[in-house]
């Protein structure tokens, strides 16, 4: 059976605190190119998911053969419901 002693105490605190030290080192190295290589990859991604959408709405529209112009809301782009008649109310004294 072994017993603890101060200096193997003494050892594992200058272990642990040098593994801190090497890993924080370490991640100072290679975590920005970590981080630049994912972010490169969510880009990359992102702009197949936008090519693939604008292929797919773009077949959508090409296949149709009809061609629709609507001058008819150019013209008054903005027309208000009439939702009843207007009431004008008097003071009574």
């Amino acid at each position: 059976m072994q017993t603890a002693s101060f200096t193997g105490f003494i050892e594992t605190i200058f272990y642990i605190i040098a593994f801190y030290y090497i890993f924080k080192f370490l991640a100072k190295l290679f975590l920005p190119l970590l981080v630049k290589k994912v972010v490169q990859k969510a880009g990359e991604n992102f702009q197949k998911q936008q090519q693939y959408s604008q292929d797919n709405s773009w077949n959508k529209t090409k296949s149709k053969d009809e061609v629709i112009y609507d001058n008819a809301n150019s013209k008054n782009p903005r027309e208000t419901k009439k939702v009843g008649d207007y009431v004008d109310y008097e003071e009574i004294d």
